[in-house]
Parts: C-alpha cells; structure tokens; sequence
C-alpha cells in the first residue's frame, strides 16, 4: 500500500474489486498451484491487504516493508514449500496458463531458479519466477546487498556461475507489451481491459487482452512509453552508497 509512484495501487478499484482481489482471482485458476499465501508488511497501511485476505480466506503472511528477501523466507519458514513460485501484487492480468507453464518447465529440468523475464518474451505484468526453499534460505542468508534483499531473486540471476538458470520463453516476442500497474497511466489500461473484458467473460485470457488491443490499439497509448524496472535501478544505486559505506570501514 506504501507504493511510492502509485499509493494504495493493490486495493484501487477495478470493475469495483480491489485488483489484489481480481489478481487472486485468477491465480486461483492455476492447476498447478497447491496454495496461495499473500507476503505482505507490518506496515499498518497494509492492515486492509489482510483485511481483504481474511475476508476471502486467503493466507496472509506479515514481514519486514524493505527486506522482502526477508519476507519472503519467513513466509516459507512457517508454511514449509518444497517449491516457491514467486508473483508480485502488482500484476492484475497475470495468466494462469503462464504460470502452469512455468512450473512444468521447472518441474521437467534441472534447474536452481526458473523465470521468464531474465528474458522477456512474455508481456510485462506476467512474470513469474520458480526456485526451491532452500536456494531460497541459502540466499536469505548470503545476500547482503539492497538489491538483492529487497527484489528477493536477485542473488541468483546474480550468480550464473552457481545457479542454473532457466529461462522459459513464450512462441512469439510479445515483450513490448505493459501490463503491469507501476504509474497511474498503468492503471488507467488495466482499468480500461477490465471494463472492456470482464463484464463478458470474468475468466478472459491473454490471448483475449491482445485481440482487444488489436482492436483498440489507442488503449497502449496509456502507459506503453513508461520505461520498465525504474525500482531496480533504484536499488543498484543503494548497493553503490552501501559498498562505498563498506569501503569506508575497512
């Protein structure tokens, strides 16, 4: 609810639902998944995020605002996952078949940390990243940096030389497009598909969302100039004041 560029973005009302509520909606969908647990902070502006959790009966878990690397083990630590599939609460049209798809490529490799946005064929706002608890634990304790703590997997896109990586792609390039909710031009789009698509068919795809833009192409005009991963940028220049801090004390 703290979100700097766009306050309270998980609970703004799209088709008069919070998008956290629509979100779950078709996570629920996954024939993959086995539970879903909400991560949130202790933050008292996230009290209505549990609120809306309990009202669902939804698993809601409450950690650390920053360390989300953090969060997320202690999360972990109390419903013990063999496999964690990480999605973020800002992705209101997240697909199910996307995240299914991921899981059986993980399922079916060998790999430390599946995602598909290392390489992004997927449109934005679908990303979904899949590693084990204890590659989750190892980085719990290793990592040091704030990138690495508040973004939870990046000490392992970090480490290729001692994870493998594996990068799912979709059958087309479809990475130009924005679906994610950063900017309040994104959810103005969101906003616009779901008034679009959902009063027909609450359970749309993907394949729905680009037939609609193909159709109504002005609707990317909405927010598809905004440049991507402004956040992580972010945190790269924290690492850089925290290393010169190191550096000050050696």
């Amino acid at each position: 609810m703290s979100s700097n560029r766009l306050p309270g973005k998980v609970l703004k009302l799209v088709v008069n639902k919070p998008m956290l509520e629509l979100q779950l909606e078709r996570l629920a969908r996954s024939r993959k998944l086995d539970r879903l647990v909400v991560a949130t902070s202790l933050e008292q502006s996230d009290n209505p995020i549990e609120d809306l959790c309990d009202k669902y009966e939804i698993d809601c878990f409450r950690g650390s605002l920053d360390d989300v690397l953090d969060r997320f083990y202690q999360t972990a630590r109390q419903y013990k996952p063999d496999v964690i599939v990480r999605l973020t609460g800002d992705c209101p049209l997240t697909d199910p078949d996307v995240i299914d798809m991921g899981i059986e490529f993980f399922q079916s490799h060998d790999y430390d940390y599946v995602s598909n946005s290392v390489e992004r064929t997927f449109p934005i706002g679908l990303d979904m990243e899949v590693f084990s608890h204890s590659h989750l634990k190892a980085a719990w304790k290793k990592a040091i940096l704030p990138s690495e703590r508040e973004h939870v997997t990046a000490y392992f896109r970090n480490r290729p030389e001692k994870y493998k990586i594996g990068q799912f792609h979709n059958t087309e390039d479809l990475s130009h497009h924005r679906w994610t909710v950063d900017e309040p031009a994104d959810y103005e789009f969101v906003k616009a598909v779901y008034e679009h698509l959902y009063p027909v068919n609450p359970t749309f795809s993907s394949r729905d969302i680009l037939e609609l833009l193909e159709k109504k192409p002005a609707l990317m005009s909405l927010n598809y100039s905004i440049v991507h991963g402004e956040g992580y940028i972010k945190s790269l220049k924290d690492d850089e004041e925290y290393i010169k801090k190191e550096k000050q004390f050696v």
